[in-house]
């Protein structure tokens, strides 16, 4: 395979590289020899291992690998290899950490993928204004152990260790999005290179407001666009301070919809809850079976609660009572920072949890997001159609917003169980539209999702999608094939 790779780099081949109009390139070692130019020999990469480990995410989606790797250390780099690869119609991808559960970084039509993990500053941190810079090779981690004796936190937490302008680039959300808000949230600012290597910041270079009025919202159409109009080289993030005292609670529940209910009457009554995550009883099983717990194997709320020592007894007490009408069980606490990380770390390992059940399989984690008034309904039919298909779906969720996942755990040797898998997901992300809901509530579209985003915004608004498309990227360069 590695001497077809070479091959096919000496001699060029030809792509459709347009979804619109058919088109060609070839990627010429003149080309490859430009970018090696603008990064340096240790920051280019034909091999095609380094080539397939660029090629997928997490997702079950096959692995599509791009043509060349490159490494760029500054936006200057990102800048003229954009240029260089829109004069000669070749597709650029963008890569992060890898860690996406839609397809999105597959190259499904080949072209150069721009890994930024090697851009790694924090820039421009501001405790009073609560900002911070960051280039794309910054991640969750990493942030937050830099700023931790400011006082400060970035609480946007999808599980992975994700870089922070992916998560951008995605609308990535997770457990703390209750109380903290999404990406959309959190981002004040984009440095972007688009299509033509043209430099892009969103709300005018170096501004930092807490709020605007002026013009369209740029830097929300970035955010969520999953790479498709342009590479995000610096992300300015709002900061949170760290709250003053913070404890963990679990809860187990006699059912589903008693847990479920429990959260819609913990946000109705208006508790400024930090965290409050579901898992379904075959979850909790997997969970204490991977991390050696013992928790009831019964739905389950993980609960967290930020703020003063007097605002949390009085948050505490509201959520005990309301658990309490429904049946759940007095609370396992988790106070000191030891027992609470390994109360969440058991939360963020569900995905390798749930592979465990079946030793050998794949899993596909699928997303959806309802109105929170819905979600008894829906995760009650949800687990109704896991049994009635015979599939094997842990559920835990960030039900807090409306927001949970299916875990679906498979033999990919068994093509009559992947089909079911394949039917089922599209039934759940229908029973969300029909709920008034969405199809996706942080991982996205990428590759798997874009039928159904049709069917969530509409032909008026899929147009107008593609419009914005055409306008930034006309050729159709920035990531082909994903979302519209």
């Amino acid at each position: 395979m590695s001497l077809q790779a070479a091959a096919r780099i000496k001699r060029g081949l030809t792509y459709c590289v347009n979804s619109w109009t058919c088109r060609t390139y070839c990627m010429k070692k003149e080309i490859i020899d430009g970018l090696r130019t603008v990064v340096g020999e240790s920051n280019i990469s034909t091999a095609m291992a380094v080539r397939e480990q660029h090629g997928r995410d997490e997702s079950m989606h096959s692995c599509r690998p791009p043509d060349v790797v490159v490494w760029p250390q500054s936006v200057d780099q990102v800048s003229k290899m954009a240029e260089m690869c829109y004069s000669n119609n070749v597709p650029i991808i963008p890569f992060g950490t890898g860690t996406g559960l839609e397809g999105g970084v597959s190259a499904v039509m080949g072209g150069v993928c721009f890994n930024m993990t090697r851009m790694d500053r924090i820039l421009n941190l501001n405790a009073e204004d609560f900002h911070v810079t960051v280039e794309p090779g910054v991640t969750r981690k990493s942030l937050n152990n830099y700023i931790r004796d400011s006082g400060l936190w970035f609480p946007v937490d999808p599980g992975a260790d994700a870089s922070l302008c992916g998560m951008a680039a995605t609308g990535a959300s997770g457990t703390n999005a209750v109380r903290y808000g999404t990406m959309r949230e959190n981002v004040i600012n984009l440095e972007v290179v688009l299509p033509d290597g043209r430099i892009l910041n969103t709300a005018g270079k170096d501004r930092r407001f807490r709020k605007t009025a002026a013009g369209y919202n740029l830097t929300s159409m970035f955010v969520g666009s999953e790479g498709t109009l342009g590479l995000i080289t610096k992300a300015s993030l709002r900061l949170h301070g760290i709250p003053e005292a913070t404890v963990a609670a679990v809860c187990a529940f006699p059912s589903v919809q008693a847990a479920v209910d429990s959260t819609v009457q913990i946000l109705q009554c208006g508790v400024p809850i930090a965290r409050i995550e579901f898992l379904d009883d075959v979850m909790i099983d997997a969970c204490n079976k991977f991390n050696g717990l013992n928790y009831p194997v019964l739905p389950t709320l993980f609960l967290e609660f930020h703020g003063t020592e007097n605002g949390l007894k009085e948050q505490v007490q509201q959520t005990e009572e309301i658990t309490q009408m429904n049946g759940g069980s007095d609370f396992t606490w988790a106070k000191d920072q030891e027992e609470r990380n390994k109360l969440w770390t058991a939360r963020h390992n569900a995905w390798y949890a749930a592979l465990a059940l079946r030793p050998g399989s794949r899993g596909y984690s699928t997303d959806v997001c309802v109105p929170i008034s819905k979600l008894p309904e829906i995760i009650v039919e949800t687990k109704k159609d896991l049994t009635e298909s015979h599939l094997t779906g842990p559920i835990a969720g960030h039900v807090g917003d409306g927001n949970f996942h299916c875990i679906m755990v498979m033999n990919l040797a068994d093509k009559n169980e992947v089909s079911r898998v394949k039917e089922f997901t599209n039934r759940l992300a229908r029973r969300a539209l029909a709920m008034n809901g969405t199809c996706t509530g942080e991982h996205g579209i990428g590759l798997g999702k874009r039928k159904l985003l049709e069917e969530e915004v509409g032909e008026v608004g899929i147009e107008t999608m593609k419009q914005i498309k055409a306008t930034l990227d006309p050729k159709n360069l920035m990531n082909p094939g994903k979302v519209v």
